[in-house]
């Protein structure tokens, strides 16, 4: 018997939020697996645009369905996944309740389909909406303190495609044979939906995709001037290339052979030069120092929470100690290869404070004052003495950014 057309994508996007949620995968490491019987980009976007919708939403989600039955359905109950399932596509995909129905029922094969059917058919009946902002799941929300609130207005949308340029310079040009916007320069943000490799200027590498927030780290470090630059953590590059077009000699260095592959790629394809080494950092010893070193560590990147809401419900106080501990290793060994009146920038996807501003730095190393100039003016409130923190709350009229902690220091003589 043949399967009701869209079904296979939505079985994808149960596969997607069990793995998340019961397995704390994350969804770019689900997506293989999950959709591995969908057989076009479009099925598996779909499946994709589901589960982040339904991990972006889920208190709110959880709240209406239980608003709707008698007691509550447990928190791994089939019927409740798929109940999250079709109220994302209803009220947050604009899907027709009754493609809905058709797609989800199936889902509940031997199981509670009038349940199912009942409770969402009441909630269409009553024309239940969701609040603008998500609401958070409450160890978030306790772990944000105050500006909870701010960032999670940045979650309701998800974020647009940034761009960061080869040569600044080129900016209101790009700006216009994209029809994008620019908040800083050598910056780019298009509209959702576009096919990035098809776009001018991709194939002749006149720019690379990548956060406005995360192009901040490298933009801290200046003119290259051919000096030495270690980019620590590198992969998949985005920092490396700026340095290589701002002029420094980049030494960039993954643990992962495979994430930089990625980088040299787009090293070919913009015309940049990077020597890419693959090394454990916690183990590898350089043979010289470095005028400037840009430590992006691993983290928990609760700061990517618009495009990757999964980290919402995967990440917990043990994953924080562990990376905080991670990072003040890192941070410990890369100082002492910093040569003298050396640059030192630290930065994180997280939002969370053990691993941004309460890290111990080394007595080696002074603080080293960011000037307004030096951070673009869309995003000078981020900006403090030596610090920059972002949230993706901030600029959401403009599509906002994803969260950072970024520190600058240098070594003393």
């Amino acid at each position: 018997m043949s399967e009701t057309p869209g079904f296979p994508a939505r079985r994808a996007a149960m596969r997607l939020l069990d793995a998340v949620l019961r397995r704390g995968d994350t969804l770019d490491q689900a997506m293989g697996s999950a959709t591995k019987e969908l057989d076009n980009f479009a099925d598996r976007a779909l499946a994709r645009a589901i589960a982040a919708e339904v991990l972006r939403y889920l208190v709110d989600i959880d709240a209406l369905i239980d608003s709707a039955t008698r007691k509550p359905l447990p928190e791994d109950a089939k019927a409740r996944t798929v109940l999250r399932i079709m109220l994302a596509q209803w009220l947050r995909l604009a899907t027709p309740p009754h493609a809905i129905v058709a797609t989800g029922l199936p889902l509940l094969q031997g199981g509670p389909r009038r349940l199912a059917h009942g409770v969402f058919s009441a909630l269409v009946r009553r024309a239940v909406v969701l609040p603008r902002s998500p609401t958070l799941p409450e160890k978030v929300e306790a772990r944000w303190g105050a500006e909870a609130t701010n960032i999670a207005s940045g979650l309701a949308v998800p974020p647009q495609v940034d761009l960061t340029l080869r040569n600044p310079d080129e900016t209101q040009k790009w700006a216009e044979r994209l029809d994008a916007i620019s908040l800083a320069p050598g910056h780019l943000r298009l509209r959702r939906g576009v096919a990035i490799a098809e776009l001018p200027g991709y194939a002749e590498g006149a720019w690379w995709v990548q956060d406005l927030a995360a192009s901040l780290p490298a933009r801290l470090l200046g003119q290259g001037m051919g000096r030495k630059a270690l980019d620590l953590c590198a992969a998949p590059g985005g920092k490396a290339l700026q340095l290589a077009a701002a002029g420094w000699d980049v030494t960039a260095l993954d643990i992962s052979a495979k994430r930089l592959e990625r980088l040299s790629d787009n090293a070919k394809r913009t015309g940049l030069t990077c020597t890419t080494v693959v090394a454990n950092a916690l183990e590898w010893k350089p043979e010289i120092s470095f005028d400037a070193i840009l430590l992006d560590a691993p983290c928990t990147a609760t700061g990517t929470c618009r495009r990757h809401p999964d980290v919402l419900h995967r990440i917990g106080e043990r994953q924080i100690a562990e990376m905080a501990e991670l990072q003040a290793k890192l941070i410990k060994r890369a100082a002492s290869w910093l040569k003298p009146q050396g640059l030192f920038v630290y930065a994180v996807c997280s939002l969370e404070e053990e691993e941004g501003k309460a890290q111990i730095f080394p007595t080696s190393l002074s603080p080293d004052p960011i000037g307004p100039e030096e951070c673009p003016a869309v995003l000078i409130s981020a900006c403090s003495d030596n610090r920059i923190t972002t949230h993706p709350g901030m600029r959401t009229e403009e599509g906002g950014v994803d969260g950072f902690f970024i520190s600058r220091y240098h070594r003393a003589a």
